[in-house]
C-alpha cells in the first residue's frame, strides 16, 4: 500500500481544488499543533476537508489496521465522508458502517481492515464490543457534528466507544453550532478551538416573507415554487406528518419532488439526494435532518414552510444557501394569522403571483443493479448507454456508482425506452436489471 499514497497536493489537485480556504488553512495548522482541536464553522465551508487533510498526513502505510476514527451522527453524513475519501484517491481504506443496514456487509468489509473507518455511534459500539477489529493502533478521533454525535449516543455508546481508544493522541471535534457542552470524558482539556460562527452572517443570504391568505399554506407554496423556478432547493416542516400531508398535495398539483426524513428507510433517503443531485428533481421537502451533515449540491434557496422553534435550526436550514461563494435566498411562508418569533429579523415581504404551470423536470433517474463490487466502472456504463442504448452524450447525465448498484441520470422523454433496451443486458460479467426509480 506504501507506493500507493498520495500527497496533499495530489490528493487537491484530484479534487480541482487549488487553495484552500482561510478557515482550513488554520484548521490545518491547529490540528497539526495540537491534542486537541476544536472546530466551529458554518455548513458548507469545507470542514470535512480541514479534518481529513491532516488525518491522513497521521496515518502508517505499513500499519495495515484501523488507525483513525471518525464518529459521525447519521447514516448520510458517513456515507459522505468515505465517498470524500474515496474521492481524494489517497491509497488508504475507508469504510462507513451504520445502523439500517445488515450487520453481514460491515463484517464483509471489515475483512479488509480499512486505515479509516466512519461510523454512527450505536454501529461502532456493536463492532468494538464483538472485537471486530483491534483499536491500539487508534491514534486520531473525529467526533463530527460532535453536539449532534454526542446526542445520538447519549445512551452510553460514545462513553462506551471511548473506553477502547487508549491510544489516540488527537483528537478533533466539529460543529455548526456554539455552545454545546463537551463531557468529561471525551478528554479535550486544553484544547485549541478555532471558532468561525461569530462572525456577521453573510451578506449573500437574502431573507423574504410571503404571506399566504389563509392558515393553510399549501397554495402559497405551490405559487411560491413556481415564482423560484427550476433552480434546486429545500422545502423544510417542523414534523414528518406535516411534511407527508405536504407531499400528498405536491403530487396532486404534479410538482415533481423528494421528501427527507427520519422515519423513511435508508435506502429511500439515499434515493432522494441522488435524485436531488442529479437533477431528476429540483423540490426537496424536508425536515430539520437536512439542514446539515448530508451531501447535496449547492441549494438556491430554501423554505421554511413552517418556522423552526429554535435559532439555531433556523440558522442551519438558512445554512444550505449561500454557501461559501454562493449567494442564495431564504423564503419564510406566514399564514394570515401567524407570528413569527423574535428571532425572525431583516426579512423583506414580498408579492407573488398566483397560478402558473411548474414544468417537469429534464432528467429522471434510472436503477442499474451492478457497481463497483461487480468490478463495473462509470466507463462501463457510460459505453453500455452509448453503445446500446443508443444515446448522446448530452442524453448522459450524472453517474453514481454504488458497491452493489448505480445511478444514472437520463432525459425522462427516453426513459421507458433506454429500460426497454437495457434491462437484463450483460454488464461486464453480471447480466443487470435496469429500472426509473
Amino acid at each position: 500500500m506504501a507506493n500507493n499514497i498520495k500527497a496533499q497536493q495530489e490528493i487537491l489537485e484530484k479534487l480541482n481544488i487549488y487553495a484552500l480556504n482561510p478557515m482550513q488553512e488554520q484548521a490545518l495548522e491547529a490540528i497539526d499543533k495540537n491534542e486537541n482541536t476544536i472546530l466551529l464553522s458554518p455548513t458548507g465551508t469545507g470542514k470535512t476537508l480541514a479534518f481529513l487533510l491532516p488525518l491522513l498526513e497521521a496515518l502508517d502505510p505499513e500499519i495495515e489496521e484501523v488507525q483513525a476514527l471518525i464518529v459521525v451522527p447519521s447514516r448520510e453524513l458517513a456515507i459522505q465522508i468515505e465517498t470524500v475519501v474515496r474521492n481524494m484517491g489517497s491509497g488508504y481504506k475507508a469504510n462507513a458502517i451504520y445502523g439500517g443496514r445488515a450487520i453481514s456487509k460491515d463484517k464483509i468489509e471489515l475483512k479488509h481492515t480499512p486505515a479509516i473507518l466512519i461510523g454512527t455511534p450505536g454501529r461502532l459500539a456493536d463492532h468494538f464490543e464483538q472485537a471486530r477489529f483491534t483499536t491500539k493502533f487508534i491514534k486520531t478521533l473525529v467526533i463530527d457534528e460532535f453536539d449532534i454525535s454526542i446526542e445520538v449516543g447519549a445512551g452510553g455508546e460514545m462513553k462506551f466507544i471511548m473506553g477502547y481508544l487508549a491510544n489516540v493522541n488527537k483528537r478533533i471535534l466539529t460543529s455548526a453550532t456554539q455552545g454545546a457542552s463537551i463531557p468529561k470524558y471525551l478528554k479535550m482539556d486544553g484544547g485549541k478551538t478555532l471558532n468561525f460562527l461569530s462572525e456577521k452572517p453573510s451578506s449573500k443570504l437574502d431573507i423574504k416573507t410571503v404571506v399566504s391568505p389563509s392558515a393553510n399554506k399549501h397554495n402559497t407554496l405551490v405559487d411560491l415554487l413556481h415564482h423560484v423556478g427550476s433552480d434546486p432547493g429545500i422545502v423544510f416542516c417542523n414534523k414528518k406528518e406535516r411534511l407527508e400531508d405536504l407531499s400528498r398535495f405536491l403530487d396532486k398539483k404534479n410538482v415533481a419532488h423528494t421528501c427527507f426524513h427520519g422515519g423513511m428507510e435508508q435506502r429511500d433517503r439515499e434515493r432522494a439526494l441522488i435524485k436531488l443531485r442529479n437533477g431528476s428533481v429540483s423540490v426537496l421537502v424536508a425536515s430539520d435532518l437536512a439542514a446539515r451533515g448530508i451531501d447535496i449540491p449547492e441549494m438556491s434557496y430554501i423554505i421554511h414552510y413552517e418556522i423552526p422553534e429554535a435559532i439555531q435550526e433556523y440558522t442551519h436550514r438558512n445554512g444550505r444557501t449561500a454557501r461559501v461563494n454562493s449567494k442564495g435566498t431564504a423564503y419564510l411562508i406566514k399564514g394570515d394569522r401567524e407570528v413569527f418569533p423574535d428571532f425572525i429579523e431583516n426579512s423583506k415581504v414580498i408579492r407573488i403571483k398566483s397560478g402558473g404551470e411548474i414544468k417537469p423536470p429534464f432528467w429522471t433517474t434510472l436503477f442499474i443493479s451492478g457497481g463497483r463490487k461487480d468490478k463495473i466502472s462509470k466507463g462501463d456504463i457510460a459505453g453500455l448507454f452509448f453503445k446500446q442504448g443508443h444515446i448522446t452524450k448530452d442524453q448522459l447525465g450524472v453517474i453514481e456508482l454504488k458497491p452493489d448498484c448505480a445511478f444514472v441520470a437520463v432525459p425522462l422523454s427516453i426513459a421507458d425506452s433506454l429500460v426497454d433496451k437495457l434491462n437484463n443486458f450483460r454488464l461486464k460479467k453480471k447480466k443487470v436489471r435496469v429500472h426509473v426509480i
